[in-house]
């Protein structure tokens, strides 16, 4: 019995044959008349807006059907050191892995694919960077890397310190590499040490709170020596800061608090220089006493203080009496100056006095009043 079957293919479309679940021809679009027999067929149908052919039957088609391949598709066979840029019209859409086997359906869509020797170098050049931006997302064999302003960043392959990347923007081929990218400041930092407890020489616990502000003068020699310079720098503070307080007493650094400072700074001046850092400056912020030596250091304080007064009310009461001294010596020589003085003594009085009645004249009070002999 003869039987036939009409399948109909878009022009968007194309159109895959299968006889008994084999691979028989690819159908184009139009009507397509097909002899069935006892056969059974079915006709799997692709839209050419989507190009990746995805079937099971793509290894097939590229070992045992190379005229079938080259004349629908494009054929991507990439090797393990290869990868390869696909655009679609024009536009940049994947980037595909070493070693990727894919079939594309010509027609609809332009597809092409650059194939990049990956043994040419890591680092993608400068206008592959920017079309990267293209990309509906992001690809796991790339890492794109931004260098802000004022930052630089240290690029390791493998393990290995390469090299200084300044600002800018750079993207690199992670297929077969180990790579890593970690951005340091340029710019000056600053760094607290904060709540360190210290005994002094005599044994009086304090307190201390320090402020540093540091810059890298060489990034490279830094991270090539230490792990983490900026752990390495605040361990340094520390020992610099029990150096400064623990050798001297509570009343030396009293009198001189900028002596921590000095010390701090010498020590890390020596310290740093090797390790491509520079410290800009350091300070002490706070020293905090415990309870019962603030209450003592008070107490000293205020003695200090009530003995200088002292000396202050003394000098001046001698001052005072060797000026009244002086008065009665000038006054026992000079019946003017003490006539003078009688009439002042005498002014003073009546500033207290709302009346005053006089009997016996002007004299008759002076002399009530002040008798010298």
């Amino acid at each position: 019995m003869l039987k036939f079957e009409r399948i109909t293919i878009k022009k968007n479309e194309r159109g895959l044959l299968l006889r008994n679940g084999d691979f028989e021809r690819v159908l184009h679009s139009g009507r397509h008349w097909l002899f069935a027999g006892l056969d059974k067929l079915r006709v799997e149908t692709f839209a050419l807006e989507q190009p990746a052919f995805t079937h099971g039957l793509a290894e097939y088609l590229m070992a045992r059907e190379p005229a079938v391949v080259e004349a629908e598709f494009l054929r991507v066979n990439l090797g393990e050191s290869e990868a390869g840029l696909r655009s679609e019209n024009g536009v940049l859409v994947e980037i595909l892995a070493p070693g990727t086997r894919r079939l594309y359906w010509k027609g609809l869509v332009d597809v092409q694919v650059q194939v990049v020797d990956l043994h040419q170098g890591a680092e993608l050049p400068a206008a592959l960077v920017a079309r990267l931006a293209q990309l509906r997302k992001p690809s796991d064999g790339v890492l794109k890397v931004q260098v802000p302003a004022g930052q630089c960043a240290l690029l390791s392959m493998d393990g290995k310190l390469e090299r200084l990347l300044p600002a800018g923007v750079y993207a690199f081929w992670k297929y077969g590499r180990s790579i890593s990218v970690e951005l340091v400041d340029l710019r000056l930092q600053a760094v607290e040490v904060s709540g360190q407890d210290i005994m002094t020489r005599d044994k009086v616990g304090l307190r201390l709170n320090l402020s540093a502000t540091y810059r890298y003068t060489d990034v490279l020699q830094a991270f090539a020596q230490l792990q983490k310079p900026a752990e390495h720098l605040y361990r340094e503070l520390q020992f610099a800061l029990r150096a400064a307080v623990g050798t001297r007493t509570l009343d030396e650094l009293l009198e001189n608090k900028a002596v921590i400072d000095e010390v701090v700074g010498a020590h890390m001046a020596a310290k740093l220089e090797r390790f491509g850092m520079l410290l800009e400056s350091v300070g002490v912020k706070d020293i905090v006493l415990p309870g019962e030596m603030k209450s003592i250091l008070t107490q000293v304080v205020q003695a200090e203080k009530q003995a200088q007064a002292n000396v202050i009310r003394r000098r001046e009461e001698t001052a005072a009496t060797r000026s009244l001294l002086n008065t009665a010596k000038v006054m026992e020589d000079n019946p003017v100056a003490l006539r003078m003085k009688e009439l002042e003594t005498l002014e003073r009085v009546a500033e207290r006095i709302d009346k005053i009645s006089v009997f016996g004249g002007l004299d008759q009070v002076l002399n009530g009043l002040v008798k010298m002999r």
